[in-house]
């Protein structure tokens, strides 16, 4: 064998990998095509983050009424002095997130209600016109306290497609409105550039059912994004689309789950097995995200309804077929009308983080490797059920093909299970297997696998 065919990598186990002699270089391609798609920095921080939350807080939150979309899309809340958090404390919210184990959160700086939830100079209907904190309040600025308080990521969720307050319908201003379509388009241009220019950098900005793009009549904010948050992922418009939605706000994804889609943008997102699924051949990289609220199926807070909390086993699968099929997992958490996360909320929260760390914080064996086979070796005969198999996506999603093989008693290779994509983490469990050995067979690649890790769990 050529000594370039042949790598040894140290690790929590050792990792043997071998490759044929038509992939020997990492950077080139075996039938001489273009390179791989690969993430932007931003990108690829968004999908190592791997859990976010996003808060959801609005006026209705305080208005004694249970929430309906479709009427706080069209009907204006006037007395906004309704919100009135006697109990508010932003560093409790977060204190949540920590608990659960997110990397980041989230803000609705701006919902359905057109309400601003930040002291904006160009829109009166915001935190300045309230009796609430003498009109100094400023809910985002506290939230992103928060955040960098406690080492977590923000991001700013901001609504643009609806403002019942404005008379906005589906991006577009109504005929009752009192102002133009342009001069709501500029409303927002500004708007964005508050968010943008003041709170320090961004992990995520989130529009609301996405922003229309300028060419279809809608508000130019790619070049006031790009100038003031150039390390932050932008979701999503037909200009551009740096995340994808999954399909379905269940909490996950379909399998395989490739993170590469055919256009740029959020061109065909109305083709729900494109979401669920994304395209391997594609040539925009444009990674899935798997929503769900912590309460099925509610986005808002509602007195009494901790019933509808998910339990921590569903949040766990909700995991699996996230996280564990190459997605990134947001959970919508909800803010009461005193100003917290209800204990009830936070209590699921911190057991579903407990879960997860008892599961995949201590591996019987890791390692890392590269080319169509990387072995791991466990020393001694162990038990395992599942293992963890991360590409590193810096450098494309080269496998297309795989399956793991544990060597048992007698001396023979035993396949464990199998699969396609594997991206930036893939996780399967199967029936408990004991092996001195284990390892990964690429079948079918694009290019010279780069496995950044490959971990054998004993979760039974």
């Amino acid at each position: 064998m050529n000594r370039r065919d042949f790598f040894r990598f140290a690790g929590a186990g050792t990792a043997t990998a071998f490759l044929p002699d038509c992939l020997d270089g990492a950077d080139r391609k075996p039938n001489g095509t273009t390179s791989l798609p690969k993430p932007t920095p931003p990108q690829l921080a968004w999908q190592q983050a791997e859990v976010g939350l996003v808060y959801h807080y609005d006026l209705h939150v305080f208005d004694g009424r249970r929430y309906s979309q479709g009427a706080n899309r069209k009907n204006s809340i006037t007395d906004i002095d309704m919100f009135n958090p006697r109990g508010y404390n932003t560093d409790q919210w977060i204190e949540a997130a920590v608990a659960m184990g997110a990397r980041f959160a989230i803000i609705t700086a701006s919902h359905e209600t057109g309400f601003r939830l930040w002291q904006s100079d160009v829109n009166p209907y915001s935190m300045k016109a309230l009796k609430w904190r003498n009109g100094r309040g400023d809910v985002v600025a506290d939230f992103i306290s928060s955040c960098h308080k406690y080492k977590i990521k923000p991001g700013v969720y901001f609504g643009a497609r609806w403002n019942s307050h404005l008379g906005v319908l589906d991006f577009k201003v109504q005929p009752h409105a009192k102002l133009t379509q342009n001069e709501y388009n500029k409303l927002i241009e500004r708007e964005v550039e508050e968010i943008c220019s003041r709170y320090g950098e961004l992990f995520e900005i989130w529009f609301d059912g996405g922003i229309l793009a300028p060419e279809l009549g809608g508000p130019d904010v790619l070049p006031i994004f790009t100038k003031h948050q150039p390390n932050c992922l932008f979701y999503h418009s037909r200009q551009r689309s740096d995340a994808r939605w999954g399909g379905s706000e269940s909490g996950a994804v379909g399998y395989p789950c490739w993170a590469t889609m055919p256009f740029e943008g959020s061109r065909g997102h109305t083709d729900h097995n494109l979401l669920r699924h994304g395209d391997p051949d594609g040539k925009y990289w444009s990674p899935a995200m798997a929503d769900a609220p912590l309460r099925n199926h509610e986005w808002f807070w509602e007195p009494d309804d901790e019933h509808k909390l998910y339990s921590a086993g569903s949040l766990v699968d909700m995991y699996y077929k996230s996280v564990g099929r190459n997605a990134t997992l947001i959970l919508g958490a909800v803010p009461d009308d005193r100003g917290l996360i209800p204990d009830p909320d936070f209590n699921r929260m911190a057991e579903f983080g407990r879960d997860i760390r008892r599961r995949f914080s201590r591996p019987v064996a890791k390692t890392t490797g590269m080319g169509m086979t990387v072995e791991l070796e466990l020393g001694t005969p162990a038990g395992f059920d599942h293992v963890v198999i991360a590409e590193d996506i810096a450098r494309g999603e080269r496998v297309r093909e795989y399956e793991v093989d544990a060597l048992t008693a007698g001396n023979e290779w035993r396949k464990v299970c199998e699969g396609t994509s594997i991206g930036h983490k893939r996780i399967q469990n199967f029936d408990p297997v004991e092996a001195a050995r284990v390892r990964i067979r690429i079948t079918k690649s694009t290019d010279v696998p780069i496995i950044r890790e490959f971990a054998a769990y004993d979760i039974a």
